[in-house]
C-alpha cells in the first residue's frame, strides 16, 4: 500500500511536470505567431510562456520548475535548430526568471487569489519587471557573443525581451490564476451582464486597435466596469483579449500603429499593455478587498448582535437591524 502510493504520488508529479511542459510549448506557438525582427533579432511584444510559467509554479509549487525547463529547451531547439552552449544558457535563464519572480512573490507574502491591492502591486514589480532581467539579459547577451546582433544594439534588443517577457506575466499569469479557481456555472450568475460585458469588450478592443482614429481609450471603461463587477475573473480576460488584438494590430501596422517603425510599435505595445495590467489588476485587486473588508465587518456586526441579544434578548433586532430589514425600509 505504501508503495503504491508513493508511486501514485510520482506518477501525479511527473504528469504535471508533462504538462506544464507541454502547456509552455504550445503557448510559445502561439507567441511566435507574431513575432518581430528588432536590430536583426526575433522578439515577441507579448511571449505567454513566462507567464505559463509564473502560474504553473503559483499554482501547482516549485517542484514543476522541469517542466519549465524542458519546455523552453524544446521552443529553444526548435528556434535554432540545433544544442548549442548558448541554448544552455537562455534555457537556464528563462527556467530562472519565473523562478525567481516565484521566491519573491513568497518573500512578499503575494496571494494567488489576488484580493488584496498589495498583491497586484508586487506581482507587476516583483513578479514581472524586476525578474524578467534575467532572461532579458542572458538572451541579448548570447546574441552579442554568437555575433548575431552588434554589440551597439544590445540595449534595443533586450528593452524588446524584457518587454515580451515582462508583459506575458502581466498579462498570462491573472489568467491562470483566474482559471485555477473556475467553478461549473451556476444558474445564479450574472449571465445577462457576462455576456453584454463580453459583447462589448470584443467590440471595443477591435475598434480601439483597428482604428485609425487612435481610439485605445475606449478599453478603460470597459476594463472599469469588469473589476467594478466581476473583480479579477472579469478584468482578466478582458485585459488578454486586449493585449491580443493589439498586438495583432502593431505586428500588422494597422490602426493607430500605421507608419511606424517596429521599435516605435514594441515601445506603443509595451506601454498600452503595461497600462491595461496595471489598471485590471490594480483596480480588481482593490475591489476584491473592499468587498472582503464588508463582509468582514458585516460578520462582526452579525455577531456582535448575536451577543447583544444573549445580553438583552430583543434588543438586537433594534439595536442591530438586518440588511433584509434595512432594504425593505429603503424600498
Amino acid at each position: 500500500m505504501i508503495r503504491s502510493e508513493k508511486t501514485r504520488r510520482h506518477l501525479i508529479a511527473v504528469l504535471r511536470v508533462a504538462a506544464v511542459a507541454a502547456v509552455y510549448y504550445g503557448s510559445a506557438r502561439l507567441g511566435l505567431l507574431r513575432e518581430v525582427t528588432v536590430h536583426g533579432a526575433v522578439v515577441t511584444p507579448l511571449w505567454p510562456p513566462t507567464g505559463v510559467a509564473l502560474g504553473a509554479l503559483l499554482c501547482l509549487g516549485v517542484r514543476v520548475w522541469p517542466g519549465i525547463a524542458i519546455g523552453s529547451l524544446v521552443v529553444v531547439t526548435v528556434l535554432s535548430g540545433t544544442v548549442r552552449p548558448a541554448t544552455a544558457v537562455t534555457v537556464a535563464a528563462s527556467t530562472l526568471a519565473p523562478l525567481c519572480a516565484y521566491l519573491m512573490l513568497r518573500r512578499a507574502g503575494f496571494r494567488v487569489e489576488l484580493d488584496r491591492l498589495r498583491d497586484g502591486i508586487v506581482l507587476v514589480f516583483l513578479g514581472g519587471m524586476l525578474p524578467m532581467v534575467i532572461s532579458a539579459t542572458a538572451g541579448a547577451g548570447m546574441l552579442v557573443a554568437d555575433e548575431k546582433i552588434p554589440s551597439a544594439d544590445f540595449w534595443s534588443v533586450w528593452a524588446a525581451w524584457w518587454a515580451g517577457d515582462a508583459m506575458g506575466v502581466l498579462m498570462v499569469t491573472p489568467m491562470v490564476l483566474v482559471l485555477r479557481r473556475a467553478r461549473p456555472p451556476r444558474l445564479s450568475d450574472r449571465w445577462v451582464e457576462a455576456g453584454a460585458l463580453s459583447v462589448v469588450a470584443v467590440v471595443a478592443a477591435v475598434v480601439a486597435t483597428q482604428s485609425t482614429l487612435s481610439m485605445i481609450y475606449l478599453v478603460f471603461p470597459i476594463l472599469i466596469w469588469a473589476a467594478l463587477r466581476f473583480q479579477l475573473a472579469g478584468t482578466a480576460p478582458c485585459a488578454l483579449l486586449v493585449s491580443v488584438l493589439a498586438v495583432l494590430a502593431g505586428t500588422a501596422r494597422n490602426g493607430p500603429f500605421q507608419e511606424h517603425t517596429m521599435v516605435e510599435v514594441m515601445i506603443s505595445l509595451t506601454v498600452l499593455n503595461g497600462a491595461v495590467s496595471l489598471t485590471a489588476l490594480l483596480l480588481a485587486a482593490v475591489v476584491t478587498e473592499q468587498d472582503n473588508v464588508r463582509r468582514r465587518i458585516e460578520s462582526a456586526c452579525e455577531e456582535l448582535a448575536e451577543v447583544v441579544d444573549q445580553l438583552a434578548p430583543g434588543r438586537s433586532a433594534t439595536a442591530w437591524p438586518s440588511r433584509a430589514q434595512d432594504e425593505r425600509r429603503a424600498r
